[in-house]
């Protein structure tokens, strides 16, 4: 169906034709109706079919110009670089438009995003956290809000924003439309979804976990973690095939110690940079914007880029570490393979990780095929701590117990440190120095 058909007025298919859109999204075009009709909704569908859109066109065609400063719509969303992605999406859809939008979230200036609101906004963008302060300081009223979206709410739910955000659902009117997408149904969700929605229409387009067609899947079985940094220095130095490559590791420490790795065996980190929570947020938006816009080729990052992020153009997403979560390689390999474009997907997995891969691969009903490991590429023995298998203790051992033998460390007392407490009263101790019991006033 193209974007005409909708009915969409002609400033918003002014502005979608200036994007280079011009069909919608099967979860596109089956939400639009349900959010024009005013009833709750809860969309599912995978990552990558286009859910934003979804819910911005028709709320933009629906939203009439005022002069209110409070925002009558409210999007809540997990992270800050999806609160930045969706403000952006807003203006290019707006370029015609005379519509207030704003974003916030933390690590930036509060008291900038409480004057940005005070000025006047007709659509707030904002993390769970950042709301809360914004509305405890008073100066947002959250009772004015008409229409409620909840973007990526899996994902709100895990990474801890739970209290967070039923606070904020508690603060809201009762009279609203609440919106919710996401691209699995947890049984947190599920929660959420019966306490805090009226009636809602359900829109699925794929079932949870069915793989993206356009994805080419491959894996290799490496040893360690310095057997797969070899691996990936050596299939990213085809710079023409890997062209755009987001490297996923488990934790911020991996990335960082594969950013210095890599350094250390290309003797360079040109192309390369990293991105994980501990970096500031200047550091991380100059990381997106270097990615997208081609200055660095590489961008190794955690799963704060697993959800939502919509960066075009990336030929190879590469698992450097199993995730732990079935659905979140899911997420993960849904940042290639967008807008109709062919993507690659390569998972680095461990013996430890049998376990996980099978659950990912039960919950695609697709086994990833496996690739012979190359046979120019060194297989290195060495470990990081985290590798090197450590010894059981039980709870109820304790130091001292049979069970621990003496370690290396172990030494004999030395002969002055021996003595012990014999007992005996100190006037026996005298009587053996002197002869005879000692007094006081004893006569010499």
């Amino acid at each position: 169906m193209q974007f005409s058909d909708l009915k969409l007025n002609t400033p918003l298919l002014n502005a979608l034709d200036e994007l280079g859109f011009d069909y919608a999204t099967p979860i596109q075009e089956k939400a639009f109706p349900v959010i024009l009709s005013g009833k709750d909704m809860v969309g599912i569908a995978q990552t990558g079919t286009g859910k934003t859109f979804a819910y911005l066109l028709p709320l933009l065609k629906q939203l009439k110009y005022s002069e209110q400063k409070h925002p009558r719509i409210l999007i809540v969303v997990p992270t800050r670089e999806l609160v930045i992605q969706v403000v952006a999406a807003l203006k290019d859809l707006t370029t015609y438009i005379n519509t207030r939008i704003g974003g916030a979230y933390g690590g930036a200036n509060i008291n900038t995003q409480k004057q940005m609101i005070f000025d006047g906004l007709d659509i707030l963008v904002a993390t769970p956290g950042r709301l809360i302060d914004l509305g405890v300081s008073k100066v947002l009223n959250l009772k004015k809000i008409q229409k409620l979206v909840l973007d990526e709410v899996d994902e709100v739910l895990n990474l801890g924003f739970r209290h967070q955000l039923s606070i904020v659902l508690d603060l809201l009117p009762e009279k609203k439309q609440s919106i919710l997408f996401s691209a699995t149904m947890t049984e947190d969700v599920k929660e959420i979804i019966q306490t805090f929605f009226k009636n809602p229409e359900y829109v699925e387009i794929e079932r949870s976990g069915t793989p993206l067609e356009k994805i080419d899947q491959t894996l290799y079985y490496a040893k360690n973690f310095y057997t797969k940094v070899n691996l990936l220095t050596h299939l990213l130095a085809d710079k023409e095939t890997f062209s755009k490559v987001l490297v996923f590791v488990k934790n911020k420490r991996v990335a960082d110690r594969l950013f210095t790795e890599i350094q250390n065996t290309t003797g360079s980190l040109d192309g390369y940079s990293v991105i994980h929570s501990n970096k500031s947020q200047n550091y991380r938006l100059q990381a997106i914007a270097g990615f997208q816009e081609g200055e660095h080729r590489i961008l190794i990052a955690t799963d704060v880029l697993a959800r939502g992020i919509d960066i075009q153009g990336i030929s190879h997403v590469i698992n450097f570490d199993t995730p732990k979560d079935a659905e979140n390689y899911i997420h993960r390999i849904g940042r290639t393979g967008r807008a109709e474009n062919e993507g690659n997907a390569i998972l680095f997995t461990v013996e430890q990780d049998e376990e996980v891969l099978a659950s990912i691969e039960e919950l695609m009903q697709f086994k990833i095929p496996a690739l012979d490991f190359p046979e120019e590429v060194p297989r290195s023995s060495k470990m990081t701590d985290d590798e090197i298998p450590k010894e059981e203790i039980k709870p109820y051992q304790k130091k001292r117990s049979k069970e621990f033998a003496p370690g290396p460390a172990f030494h004999e007392k030395k002969e002055k440190n021996k003595k012990t407490n014999q007992g005996g009263s100190y006037r026996r101790e005298l009587a053996k120095k002197y002869k005879k019991p000692r007094t006081r006033g004893q006569k010499k």
